[in-house]
């Protein structure tokens, strides 16, 4: 397949200055897509943006993905990640990649050339746990992560679950589900005077604490003067 013709086909379409293969074009006011071909001409990386957009910060994920040929062929896991990337004050310390299966970036307008791009934006490593199969991508990239705000904070890899008591809150099942940091804060908040509540949460290494509320405050089983603090959560959560 033709990539670049495809690209230019679309429509409103302008190079990318200091990025040899690449365009850039906003299907509406809101909405900037930039995307680079590979040197071979039979990949590309797409890297969209909502609201707010930064020329300089586009072309350096899409130079580092290409660079690392980022979520590249068929075999590629459904979100990959590579760490090392910067950019000016940006905190992102990685560039992720959705395969075609998960972003769907041209599905229904033109599916040979979504089979060819990844989606790649900045990230963070703490949302990654590196063997994410293609549900869990699919959750993560289109219902949590927001790829396409540059403004947005880290959503670290957290799955949780959790009882209280007091408020009669808690999750489903045995298993621990994905959640936010926000609720893992407020979760931890209300567990105090909640006698036999606990909040059960996990990392991107698989690590695993347990807190509980039984008149005193149990971590992983090692009683506790203070109630766990946010700092607590973000560096188990590894958290820039």
């Amino acid at each position: 397949m033709d990539i670049e013709q495809a690209v230019t086909d679309i429509g409103n379409v302008e190079e990318v200055p200091g990025l040899p293969k690449a365009w850039r074009w906003s299907p509406m006011s809101r909405f900037v897509f930039s995307l680079a071909m590979d040197v071979d001409g039979c990949w590309a990386y797409q890297m969209n943006s909502i609201d707010a957009h930064d020329k300089g910060l586009a072309r350096a994920v899409l130079t580092f993905a290409r660079q690392h040929q980022l979520g590249r062929g068929s075999d590629a896991r459904p979100l990959a990640v590579v760490p090392g990337f910067s950019y000016g004050t940006y905190q992102f310390d990685a560039v992720a990649a959705a395969s075609p299966p998960v972003h769907g970036y041209h599905h229904g307008r033109n599916e040979d050339l979504n089979e060819l791009v990844s989606a790649v934006f900045p990230a963070y490593q703490c949302e990654f746990r590196g063997d994410e199969n293609l549900e869990v991508a699919v959750l993560r990239f289109k219902r949590m992560l927001r790829p396409t705000v540059i403004t947005r904070p880290p959503v670290p890899y957290l799955r949780m679950r959790y009882e209280n008591t007091k408020t009669g809150g808690g999750s489903v099942g045995p298993s621990r589900g994905f959640t936010t940091y926000d609720v893992l804060l407020r979760e931890l908040s209300l567990l105090e005077d909640s006698p036999g509540s606990f909040v059960e949460f996990e990392n991107l290494r698989g690590e695993v604490w347990n807190i509980e509320w039984n008149g005193s405050w149990l971590v992983n089983g090692t009683p506790q003067d203070c109630p766990p603090s946010e700092s607590l959560a973000a560096s188990a959560l590894r958290c820039p």
